[in-house]
């Protein structure tokens, strides 16, 4: 009986290693190079200061999931407090923004493998091994992306902590100053504006139902914020300690361009090394965002069987993703504006959620939850 209870969910360790890998894996793309354009040598402050703008919205949002008892998930949530018809366009367009999210970061992992690594090989190529991959393990289910998740945790951020300590010894401290760059109320300015960064904070409550119990998803999420803001921070500053900003600037994928300079003794070109470890990062990454917009359409169109849609979704993140004629250029000013969009929503949202749920009462579930 214990058994089926727990058949097709994740604990808190398998929950909580997918989360470091969706969100801490955005360190390696072009999220430094976004930032540094706006802040200088200051972009290191950026996930500390948006983790503190989104910590609130954060404890609201799982107040709001915890009051149903972790039994239902962000569509079903949505549904309950705003109605039917208003629920189902603001799932609609949280869904169109993540199918966006992906078509647009899928785009710029393509871009990295073929321009880094695969110089040679055509993009629809790569394109179609990585969400060809990622949609079979997002078919596969939660469970198996959590436990693949859990596997591989460990060589990855080793290989990140690796790869940090080595640029070390050709850093610069003084890069880091001045220390506040174009100044405090830029910093602020900038970080409000790019809460989208942790957007999965948000959409992770659609799977709220698969994690073996509420007070997991709870811990989970709260430990695994402040892990990824720590993290993606320190990362932030080795990245400007080795390049200086300017040159930041003019570097699409500086994690790349890291452990390309890289060497452990008489070792060179190490970055067939971690080439592949970043790869099962991303093949994690995007396995998660198919399932979880499978999971989103298949609430709101009343779909059951929504495992079977991952292959149409990853169908249809290449078909859209292809068209950027030079996708470099075009996708980073797609993702910054896509970004500045729609971070007041996230922002917003939750604190929306908490109040409505507040004025419906449904916070009185919770002690009933707690005793029975």
């Amino acid at each position: 009986m214990e058994q089926d209870q727990t058949k097709g969910k994740v604990g808190i360790r398998e929950y909580v290693a997918i989360i470091l890998l969706t969100v801490g894996v955005k360190l390696s793309d072009d999220t430094p190079a976004i930032l540094v354009e706006h802040l200088r040598n200051a972009y290191w402050m950026a996930p500390l200061v948006i983790a503190v703008f989104l910590f609130l919205p954060t404890i609201l949002l799982l107040k709001v999931v915890g009051a149903y008892g972790n039994k239902k998930n962000l569509h079903d949530i949505i549904i309950h407090l705003f109605g039917k018809y208003l629920g189902n366009f603001l799932s609609l367009f949280l869904l169109s923004g993540l199918f966006t999210s992906i078509t647009v970061d899928s785009g710029i992992y393509v871009d990295i493998i073929g321009t880094m690594y695969f110089t040679n090989t055509p993009s629809v190529m790569i394109y179609i091994v990585l969400i060809g991959v990622c949609a079979y393990g997002a078919k596969k289910g939660i469970q198996h992306i959590g436990t693949v998740s859990w596997l591989v945790l460990f060589y990855i951020k080793a290989t990140l902590i690796l790869a940090l300590i080595l640029a070390l010894r050709n850093s610069t401290v003084s890069f880091m100053f001045p220390f506040f760059g174009t100044g405090l109320l830029d910093i602020v300015k900038q970080s409000v504006t790019h809460t989208t960064f942790f957007a999965e904070f948000l959409f992770i409550a659609l799977i709220a139902p698969f994690l073996t119990s509420a007070s997991d998803f709870k811990k989970g999420t709260l430990f695994a914020f402040g892990i990824v803001a720590i993290e993606m921070s320190i990362s932030f500053i080795v990245f400007l300690c080795l390049f200086d900003y300017e040159p930041l600037q003019t570097l699409n994928y500086p994690y790349h361009e890291l452990i390309r300079l890289i060497s452990i003794g008489f070792l060179t070109n190490i970055e067939t090394f971690f080439f592949p470890i970043w790869l099962l990062a991303a093949f994690i990454r995007f396995s998660f965002y198919l399932f979880i917009i499978s999971l989103f359409f298949g609430g709101i169109f009343n779909i059951k069987k929504f495992e079977n849609l991952t292959p149409i979704f990853g169908t249809l993140a290449v078909i859209v993703g292809l068209i950027p004629e030079t996708p470099t250029f075009t996708i980073y000013q797609i993702k910054d504006t896509l970004i500045h969009f729609h971070s007041l929503l996230f922002l917003f949202l939750p604190c929306i959620m908490w109040v409505i749920a507040k004025f419906k009462g449904d916070f009185k579930n919770e002690k009933p939850t707690k005793s029975s």
